[in-house]
């Protein structure tokens, strides 16, 4: 997908890079491999997010993803959670978890690196549970530390984009009923009150710069006909900074890809995409 440009100027290049961002939860490497080295072919993306790997370190297919051009960079537990990024444009600086400032986390659930001059960090936030959960505390608290690690790996005026499976829909628009949330995580007040420190911090929905309207969903059950009954949310975000979002030229849920066959089976989740027309400035 990278395309670029240079423009020299007196001992500057400029390079205007076209770079598409992925995040997509695939609830089990392993099971959805098929499917994401085809999508990866077809959509060709410079950096792809994955959550939900569930995979050991020693058992990440990194010769499959180095066979399609990227490096590889993995944090995994086996059968629970675990993240990667996947770049075609660089993988400097990779940092697990929250840093070293920041009480650390107990599982596979956060990566860092600098892709193409970007900053990007693959969340896969607690799914919470329940309100009188112990979870939900954990869920909170690690929001907070995100936040903080945020903090400490970029400024506001750096290109930054956060993204992953959060777990938390931002917005009553972003469940198919919010009368069926109630109650409930992924919609309660606080859960939602500690997302909005990342767009305090400077960080802007990057999906919502291009698509305003309700029923937009990345996630769907896999029970009782979810999909096909449109009974879904938005939980699946790509945050970035100002320098970000001002260059965001595209974004799309590609749906499609929650289709197909026992034989095939999708993730209940669907990757999620933008475009940024990013530059860089080499002396």
């Amino acid at each position: 997908m990278l395309k670029a440009i240079n423009i020299c100027h007196t001992k500057l290049l400029t390079w205007f890079v076209l770079m598409r961002i992925v995040t997509w939860n695939v609830n089990s490497l392993r099971a959805r491999l098929g499917r994401i080295e085809r999508w990866l072919a077809a959509f060709e993306p410079d950096v792809a997010c994955l959550q939900e790997t569930k995979l050991a370190d020693d058992a990440f297919p990194t010769e499959i993803f180095e066979g399609l051009g990227y490096e590889c960079f993995y944090h995994g537990q086996g059968r629970w959670n675990g993240v990667c990024i996947l770049s075609r444009v660089g993988l400097e600086n990779p940092m697990t978890g929250f840093g070293a400032e920041i009480e650390p986390d107990r599982e596979a659930r956060l990566l860092w690196a600098t892709c193409g001059g970007i900053r990007v960090a693959s969340c896969y936030v607690p799914n919470g549970r329940a309100l009188d959960h112990a979870h939900y505390q954990y869920k909170l608290s690690w929001l907070d530390r995100l936040a903080a690690a945020l903090e400490v790996q970029a400024s506001p005026s750096e290109p930054v984009i956060v993204c992953g499976d959060f777990n938390v829909a931002p917005e009553d628009k972003d469940v198919y009923d919010p009368k069926a949330f109630a109650d409930s995580t992924h919609t309660s007040t606080l859960e939602r009150k500690k997302l909005e420190l990342l767009t305090e911090w400077g960080l802007v929905d990057l999906f919502r710069l291009h698509h305003n309207g309700d029923s937009l969903f990345s996630w769907w059950d896999y029970r009782a006909g979810s999909f096909y009954k449109h009974m879904g949310m938005r939980i699946d975000l790509l945050y970035g900074s100002p320098p970000v979002a001002e260059s965001c030229g595209f974004a799309l849920i590609d749906r499609n890809e929650r289709k197909g066959p026992r034989q095939d089976p999708p993730s209940d989740h669907a990757p999620v995409f933008v475009d940024i027309d990013h530059s860089i400035s080499i002396k």
